[in-house]
């Protein structure tokens, strides 16, 4: 979620997505860059589904529907007659395309399951979007009420169900898999509809995120742990930079020095764009902390490698050239998501997907930031003239007493996670059950398991998808069995 937006109120947003529909520069992600030439596109055959777009009402109007993308690989498939597995993807912010790629560990071990891939994207992300135009579905919270992970779930119900049946797949077992908001539709996939989906793997989805059940400052604590781990000058770098930001924004023409010293494409006009700036930088760094490049070991390297008797910010600087390349200037407004992914995820945190996060100065390497519901709110009227309902997850998904829930009620998921991931803190770490089990690794990031597999792919990776890949193996196993 990645990924992370300074809203106006100064409440942190972050958007659980394993990626953006456009790559960020290397280092942070060029693992996928290193890939891609190697990705076969053309296995993939593009549908569009005519979907329900309101699966819960039946007032007049209510028989609206609106074309959905998926995207569907035959190539491994056993057929509807051996009962070979499905294995269908519940996108999240970051469009087909993407999804696709991304998920890589549906390709890798598709030949071992003889499986039927599938790809669905998430409405009114993409191209999956309803009514005329983008601009008319998100015009306002008259169209955009339709937009929320129950209507999500019904779509990738009925898609998955509609499907089965034109390929006489109905005894076909349904494993569903995505990657942190994806990870957690998957879960909640499995658990609202347990008919559709036999099974789920649940990639760095922070389920305990929600309604103040996790330590509101985790993430911020992991993402300062990342950094110090690797080295503790690095980390004492950073903590002391936010303050003296501030002593130079009170020079004279404070602000245009620090443009200078940053090279900033524009003078800046307040401190704030700076520090968000560099804010997303570290958290970025620390939730993608993929191997080979391991972006917080770059940071710290150019941190600690700076002449140590030079400027503090010159060092903070070094650490900026690292990951962002040498360029003519730097946009501190740069984002590593388009415009859409931004607005579709705003509408969804100011409707149900609220996110509490609070950064506490004293426990991270970060500057004091806590979360002002109050402030959120009255940002989320003005922007959409809704009110975000902050206890809905919680009711809706069971996240308050999810590890009560997940044990009485649910069977058959895996909730993966990297420890190295800030979203970790709001993850399931420990198993539930016999069948509802925590898989993690000490090095892991956002979302790694589900990347594709590549030559330097180190050992604790390629171990723990193998553990996941052995648990599916096993729910089939009792799956065919009750034939």
């Amino acid at each position: 979620m990645a990924w992370l937006m300074l809203l106006p109120w100064t409440a942190f947003l972050l958007l659980p997505s394993c990626l953006s529909e456009t790559l960020p520069d290397p280092p942070i992600l060029g693992v996928f860059r290193g890939s891609l030439g190697a990705f076969n596109y053309s296995d993939f055959q593009i549908f569009n589904y005519t979907q329900t777009l309101d699966h819960f009402s039946y007032r007049p109007g209510s028989s609206a529907t609106f074309q959905q993308r998926y995207a569907v690989n035959f190539r491994y498939w056993g057929g509807a007659n051996s009962s070979s597995p499905i294995f269908v993807y519940t996108g999240g912010e970051g469009g087909l395309f993407l999804e696709i790629f991304t998920a890589g560990f549906f390709t890798d071990n598709a030949p071992r399951f003889r499986a039927l891939l599938v790809y669905m994207e998430h409405r009114y992300y993409g191209e999956s979007v309803p009514f005329s135009s983008r601009e008319e579905a998100y015009r306002n919270s008259t169209t955009l009420g339709y937009f929320n992970s129950a209507q999500a779930l019904a779509d990738y119900a009925e898609l998955i169900t509609d499907l089965k049946r034109r390929l006489s797949a109905e005894n076909c077992p349904v494993i569903a898999a995505g990657g942190s908001y994806g990870g957690m539709l998957a879960a909640w996939l499995r658990l609202k509809y347990p008919h559709v989906a036999y099974g789920a793997l649940a990639s760095s989805a922070p389920i305990l995120y929600f309604d103040s059940t996790t330590p509101m400052d985790g993430y911020f604590v992991i993402a300062t742990n990342d950094f110090r781990q690797i080295s503790e000058n690095c980390y004492e770098t950073i903590k002391q930079s936010w303050s003296e930001i501030d002593r130079i924004a009170s020079l004279p023409d404070g602000l245009g020095i620090l443009s200078k010293k940053f090279m900033t494409c524009s003078v800046l006009k307040k401190t704030g764009e700076l520090k968000a700036y560099l804010k997303q930088i570290y958290t970025t760094s620390a939730q993608y902390d993929y191997p080979p490049h391991y972006p917080v070991q770059q940071i710290c390297s150019a941190i600690d490698g700076a002449d140590q008797d030079s400027d503090i910010l010159d060092q903070i600087f070094a650490g900026v050239v690292a990951i962002k390349g040498e360029r003519p200037c730097y946009d501190v407004f740069e984002s590593y998501f388009p415009p859409s992914v931004i607005e579709g995820w705003t509408w969804q945190a100011c409707s149900e997907m609220e996110i509490p996060i609070d950064c506490y100065a004293n426990e991270t390497m970060f500057e004091e930031s806590r979360f002002d519901l109050q402030g959120f709110t009255k940002f989320c009227q003005n922007a959409f003239g809704a009110t975000p309902r902050a206890h809905w997850i919680a009711i809706n998904f069971g996240d308050h007493e999810m590890k009560t829930v997940l044990g009485k009620f649910g069977s058959n998921i895996i909730f993966s996670n990297g420890l190295r991931d800030p979203y970790s803190a709001g993850g399931i770490l420990q198993n539930i059950s016999d069948s509802v089990v925590a898989v993690h690794s000490e090095q892991g990031a956002h979302c790694l398991d589900l990347l594709p597999s590549s030559s330097d792919t180190p050992e604790w990776l390629i171990s723990q998808r193998m553990t996941e890949v052995k648990i599916i193996e096993g729910w089939l196993e009792q799956y065919h069995a009750m034939d």
